[in-house]
């Protein structure tokens, strides 16, 4: 059956009010014409103007009535001005995936229809094009008032994007929209059925991308002989391993595709054959792009929305005379495992860039050494070579992720008396799909009403039999009222700890799993709030007396809360419970990493974002001046403080990474040497956003998995001229300190961009930034000492408080008092 899912993104500012009808309309005929159900058309409705509301996702309904009921209903948002670009974002997001009921990694068609009735008022190309990466079909309608370069730049294809006198007029296009969609699909799609027995066997599409510029004739043999060896190590077959080779200088050249060859004979036959390219300069960027345009792409044979690994090895012997940022990145943002190996004429922090996580770049001193390598480079590529996609309808919890820290958090109240057993029940089916061991997968149970009490930690037990034990034994702890908010805040402050055994700082995945039967007598979203800054994942399922959109605000994701009429109910959600789960649970970093004396020593990584808008031309230099204050009070080493600084205006621009300098010194040469970027309007969202996904990043130098505090200094002069609450907020629920010094034209957006107000400074004008050093600094130490990362115990060491308390910036007057 063919499927679909498909987002309708509305336009819902003030200047289409009177027209808001017409485009419900539109919407409900083109429903009409879908199959919904649940193995067939999937929708969902988005309505934005300055910000966003989700009306329903793609696994909210299952049926086209309750889709068209919903419709019908629709009320016009209103707001200005209109941030299209944020919209988009927000759906790449927060919409197109899995949670929240996107079949992208199953190979359903994805289609975004986009009504727009004015132009943006913050910048679309990016979440565009990171819509389009994702493989996203994006469709655009516009009326007079739209701009249809604007539409055209958004739509994959500028035939995707049509017009409108107004959108009364929507019905003349209805049908030539439906032709576009119906045609895309019949050419983008390639069936993804596959046997529960293909499924099961590892599958991995890998692309050894080869240095071939005149500097590498002499090693070139050996790179060839290199892959000769780890092509004998692949299980290649039309539905197994598929390999495809290009080599590059100043450009790429393709010797054969993953779909050239079906057979291993045939693969090395062409490698042997392989001759040295030659040619200068050495564009590495442009080679990197080529790959994703030409080769990573269903037409060459990639199995991407299939959800095959998509692996990239490359070997490089010099340093590129273009770019390698942007293409990185993208590889990244489809999922593309790359893996860098150089010898001593290339850029080793280049290559750390370019691989999905540094550990991933490898090095030898000449190209012959590689044999040294290849059985490092298997074990990774073999490690993290895993489907994305389950590959059948039982879902194992070790499918996905070898290791889970699970809290459950029982209402164990006076309401739910008579149906905890079936709570009881539910609980030991969803721990025996776990693998329960100290390495493995970890489980707690707390049970509260009036207050909490824990029956066992996450380190109380080894074995899973120990488990359902301890679980069959429990009891109904009965109580009024129930407290939610507290027991949240509870199972944070004493669950999600290292002493109780959990191993957020490892980089497992910490999940909560909250069953609640009626409404709480207190506050649930500061605590809510909490565990989502923790990264804690929390899925709530509810029961008739519960409320469920208090339950959509406690869960991580709204999404990712349940309900059923009664908990005996219970197992008719357990299978999408446990896929859920699987689905995100996602480990956070490959392996914990081995620690050493000095993980003991407090390590902050800070990122300077600074205004460099046309309104901050005459104040830059005082802007200049305090980052270098600022980072003379650090201790910068590899292993201790990391600075990046941040420029930004309409775009953002990188001046260094967290991993671009190891020394005091080259960061402050660096920002003594900063000019001036310029440009307008200012857009303070897309900024906050684009540290958080370009530079809060283990690619990038973040240590944020190995429990580094990660703070964001935000030098802010002006109103922002796009939305910033969704990107602070997601930096917030991300764990990063948001520290901000506003003027009086910024001052309040600054509080609200912050963690707390009193992380924000408020100054006349830069220049007088001296004043407020001492004061800042103060309010980063104070910050700082109630951050504790536990990080496991070092032989000879204790845990240790981040505060600064012993440190050159807990006395800051000295260097405020020299300038």
């Amino acid at each position: 059956m063919a499927r679909r899912d498909v987002v309708f993104l509305l336009d819902g500012s003030d200047g289409t009010r009177s027209s808001f009808p017409a485009m419900r309309d539109f919407v409900e005929r083109m429903v009409e014409r879908l199959n919904v159900s649940e193995k067939g058309d999937h929708v969902s409705v988005v309505q934005y103007s300055r910000d966003l509301e989700a009306h329903f996702y793609l696994n909210t309904y299952s049926r086209k009535e309750d889709v068209l009921d919903t419709l019908r209903g629709l009320m016009h948002k209103g707001g200005r001005p209109l941030n299209t670009g944020a919209a988009l974002q927000y759906v790449r997001d927060n919409v197109f995936t899995a949670s929240s009921g996107s079949r992208l990694v199953e190979g359903v068609p994805q289609l975004l229809i986009l009504l727009s009735g004015g132009k943006s008022f913050d910048n679309v190309d990016t979440p565009a094009s990171s819509l389009k990466e994702l493989g996203v079909l994006i469709f655009a309608i516009g009326s007079r008032s739209s701009d249809s370069r604007e539409l055209q730049k958004i739509s994959n294809e500028p035939s995707y994007a049509l017009s409108v006198s107004d959108f009364a007029d929507l019905p003349s296009v209805q049908q030539q929209l439906f032709t576009n969609i119906n045609t895309v699909f019949v050419e983008g799609t390639s069936s993804t059925t596959t046997t529960i027995a293909e499924g099961r066997r590892q599958r991995r599409d890998v692309v050894f991308l080869l240095d071939g510029s005149d500097a590498t004739r002499n090693g070139f043999p050996a790179m060839k002989e290199f892959v000769q060896r780890m092509v004998e190590k692949l299980e290649v077959s039309e539905n197994r391993d598929q390999v495809s080779v290009v080599q590059y200088s100043r450009d790429p050249e393709a010797h054969f595709y993953l779909n050239t060859f079906k057979t291993k004979e045939k693969i090395l036959d062409s490698v042997r054959g392989l001759r040295h390219k030659g040619g200068r300069p050495l564009y590495t960027g442009a080679a990197l792009q080529y790959v994703i345009d030409n080769v990573f792409t269903a037409s060459s044979g990639s199995r991407r929305v299939e959800g095959v690994p998509q692996i990239l090895i490359l070997l490089s012997g010099g340093r590129s005379f273009d770019s390698v940022e942007a293409a990185a990145s993208s590889l990244k943002e489809l999922g593309i495992l790359t893996f860098g190996i150089g010898s001593r004429g290339s850029d080793s922090r280049e290559l750390q860039r370019i691989s999905y996580d540094p550990n991933y770049a490898l090095s030898v001193s000449d190209f012959s050494e590689l044999p040294n390598v290849q059985e490092q480079l298997l074990a990774s590529v073999k490690a993290v070579s895993i489907p994305i996609t389950p590959t059948s309808q039982t879902v194992t919890a070790d499918y996905v992720t070898p290791r889970k820290d699970i809290v459950f958090l029982l209402d164990g109240s006076d309401g739910t008396r008579n149906s905890f057993p079936a709570m009881r029940d539910f609980v030991q089916r969803v721990v025996e799909q776990y693998t329960i061991e100290a390495n493995r997968d970890r489980v707690s149970v707390v049970q509260y009403s009036r207050e909490a009490e824990v029956h066992f930690y996450l380190n109380s037990h080894t074995t899973k039999e120990e488990v359902l034990d301890r679980v069959r034994g429990l009891r109904h702890k009965g109580g009024r009222p129930l407290y939610t908010g507290a027991a949240l805040q509870y199972v944070r402050d004493n669950v999600f700890t290292a002493s109780s055994g959990s191993r957020r700082l490892e980089g497992v995945p910490q999940i909560l799993i909250l069953l609640s039967g009626g409404r709480s007598f207190d506050s649930v979203d500061a605590a809510a709030s909490s565990l989502k800054e923790l990264g804690v994942l929390t899925f709530g399922i509810g029961s008739r007396g519960s409320d469920s959109r208090e339950l959509q605000r406690i869960s991580y994701d709204p999404s990712y809360a349940l309900s059923v009429t009664d908990f005996s109910e219970l197992p008719n959600v357990q299978e999408q419970l446990l896929a859920s789960v699987q689905a995100v649970a996602m480990p956070i970093t490959p392996a914990s990493p081995t620690l050493t004396a000095d993980d003991a020593i407090p390590r902050k990584d800070v990122v300077f974002l600074l205004d460099g808008s046309d309104g901050t031309r005459n104040t830059f230099p005082a802007m200049r001046d305090f980052v270098q204050r600022v980072v003379e009070l650090f201790n910068i080493e590899a292993n201790r403080d990391r600075v990046s600084v941040v420029q930004y205006s309409r775009d953002a621009e990188v001046n260094f990474y967290l991993n671009t300098y190891a020394t005091k010194g080259e960061i402050l040469n660096t920002v003594r040497g900063l000019r001036h970027r310029g440009g307008r309007p200012l857009n303070t969202g897309a900024a906050l956003q684009y540290v958080r996904d370009s530079v809060f990043t283990a690619s990038a130098g973040s240590r944020k998995q190995e429990g580094v505090p990660q703070i964001l200094i935000l030098l802010s002069g002006g109103r922002s001229g796009d939305n910033i609450d969704t990107p602070a907020s997601t930096l917030k629920e991300s764990g990063i300190l948001i520290f901000g010094i506003g003027t009086r034209n910024s001052s309040r957006e600054v509080q609200r961009i912050a963690n707390d107000p009193t992380y924000a400074q408020s100054i006349n004008e830069f220049s007088d930034l001296p004043s407020v050093q001492q004061q800042f600094i103060s309010s980063l130490n104070n910050a700082l000492g109630q951050v504790k990362p536990m990080t496991p115990t070092v032989a000879g060491k204790t845990d240790y408080h981040t505060s600064l308390e012993n440190s050159t910036l807990s006395s800051p007057c000295k260097a405020c008092r020299r300038h």
